[in-house]
């Protein structure tokens, strides 16, 4: 009898696992595979493994001080909250601007050696974001009254840390998307995609890393995941000052650059300037409508704002947020142009001290790829998104177009920060050999191979608009050399443009192995 009951249960779980995979149009409520383009099709059971390899279900990443169901409207079928945080939120792959086909080598090709420049993984808020939102909640308590309407759940919700001191601007810890375990899955990511370059690199590999202890974090998390648990008998870490006087022979420009610091109209303040009148065209109508469910307190574009923030900040450390839910899909995509026009002109294309910044690391790149992998088979730079914007400026990517607009949020724009520098953010450049064809006969292959550069932005392949003729749309290694050259000639000289001295160094020396 029992052998007859489990030989029933058995033909029953057979026969629903067939139904499920057959059926594509399965939901999964309260998970978190979603479709990262916003299509209207739900996904498969079998898309949702594919898209979460590492977990088994959203309810295995339980966090005690999560309020329940918050948060997760925002996640799912057709919208995804995660697109829309402009760079405060966890790394998400780039699914727009990308040549189809995927990641994987061109046919015939072979990658050789690959340049990455990443951004720190997942952090709790900087001091200055973090003490906003302190200030926002404490402004919420002195009133001494409940919250309504939309606010009501910050009667029972407890900020992301109890230890701000601390936690702000650490890497995370906790939830599905925390920054050390981000941080060690993409070293496993690198280590799957390109191991076979360890069977050719050095005895000891040089990453380098900026004096920041959130990014030193990154470049030890990742070196584990890649190098594995002994890494440091593999890997020295080399930590770069972030201070002025490395000129140009740094990984963060925007430190050394005196005439970007002081300029407080077109300098570092730029960004800052413009996305305090771009914001000013949305938040208010928000603060109206929170003003109306409750009346004895009016909240500040800036506090508005800082309710935005929480929303990716709590998401990265618990899971998700019950602010998120406090906004409707137009505030978000509002909140990511904010963040979009604050990078552009802070450090991007908008910014005339931005793409010379970010020449300096790509030109000493592109000296190394023109060497091949007699220079070493990788090389890995650990630094803030600040950083990655100007480089991004300097080849140009996205292609250049008009300025972006503070007055109103376009209908559609290139410049997609979410997409460009989510937390853990990374451009990998490719230096790929590829089967060269003799041109006299289609069907002889020459002895000697072909190289080419290929771009990675997010695990999405992305083509230089000016140069995409190569095997998946890649650039010729010459042609890419000189793309570079003639950028750093319409550039100028980083000493001169950045008010340093002739005595100083032009460009970065520690990029070696």
């Amino acid at each position: 009898m029992a052998r007859r009951l489990i030989t029933i249960s058995a033909v029953v779980c057979l026969v629903g696992t067939i139904y499920l995979l057959s059926h594509r149009t399965t939901q999964l409520p309260l998970t978190p595979a979603y479709n990262p383009k916003g299509a209207d099709e739900p996904l498969s059971l079998t898309a949702f493994y594919t898209a979460v390899p590492y977990t088994s279900s959203w309810s295995s990443w339980w966090h005690p001080e999560r309020l329940r169901g918050a948060g997760t409207g925002l996640i799912g079928v057709g919208w995804n909250i995660l697109y829309h945080l402009g760079g405060n939120g966890p790394w998400i792959e780039k699914v727009d601007g990308i040549v189809e086909g995927g990641i994987g080598t061109p046919d015939g090709c072979r990658v050789e050696q690959i340049h990455m420049m990443s951004r720190h993984a997942e952090r709790f808020p900087t001091k200055s974001a973090g003490g906003r939102m302190l200030d926002l909640l404490e402004r919420i308590r002195a009133t001494g009254q409940k919250l309504g309407g939309d606010l009501k759940f910050v009667n029972d919700w407890q900020y992301f840390t109890s230890d701000p001191s601390n936690h702000f601007e650490q890497l995370t810890t906790t939830g599905p998307f925390a920054g050390t375990l981000e941080a060690f899955t993409t070293g496993v990511k690198l280590r799957t995609r390109y191991g076979h370059l360890l069977e050719s690199g050095p005895s000891n590999t040089n990453l380098w890393a900026s004096d920041s202890n959130r990014v030193i974090d990154t470049a030890r998390y990742f070196s584990a995941g890649f190098f594995g648990l002994k890494w440091q008998d593999l890997a020295t870490l080399h930590v770069i000052p972030e201070t002025a006087e490395r000129g140009a022979d740094t990984l963060t420009p925007g430190d050394t650059c005196r005439n970007y610091i002081a300029d407080k109209q077109h300098g570092h303040d730029y960004g800052a300037a413009m996305l305090v009148k771009f914001r000013s065209t949305y938040l208010p109508t928000i603060a109206d409508r929170l003003e109306r469910q409750n009346p004895y307190i009016r909240f500040t574009d800036a506090e508005v704002y800082s309710m935005q923030e929480m929303c990716g900040f709590e998401t990265i450390i618990r899971g998700s947020s019950p602010w998120c839910d406090v906004f409707t899909r137009k505030d978000w995509a509002n909140f990511e142009y904010a963040r979009d026009v604050i990078h552009y002109y802070r450090a991007g294309p908008g910014n005339p001290f931005g793409p010379i910044m970010g020449h300096l690391w790509l030109n000493a790149t592109t000296q190394l790829l023109k060497k091949g992998p007699s220079a070493g088979p990788f090389f890995f730079s650990f630094v803030h998104d600040g950083d990655i914007i100007p480089l991004l400026a300097a080849l140009p990517l996205p292609a250049s177009g008009d300025d972006l607009p503070v007055t109103h949020r376009p209908s559609k724009h290139e410049y997609q920060t979410s997409q460009l520098v989510p937390m853990g953010g990374r451009i990998i450049f490719e230096r790929l050999s590829c089967r060269a064809r003799d041109s006299s006969s289609a069907s002889k292959t020459s002895s000697a191979p072909e190289h080419f550069v290929r771009i990675n932005i997010n695990d999405g392949i992305v083509a230089l608009p000016s140069c995409h003729n190569g095997p998946g749309s890649s650039c010729p290694l010459a042609a890419f050399e000189k793309l570079v050259a003639r950028r750093g000639q319409e550039l100028g000289d980083f000493r001169e443009v950045c008010g340093l001295s002739t005595n100083d160094k032009s460009g970065i020396t520690f990029l070696h192995q």
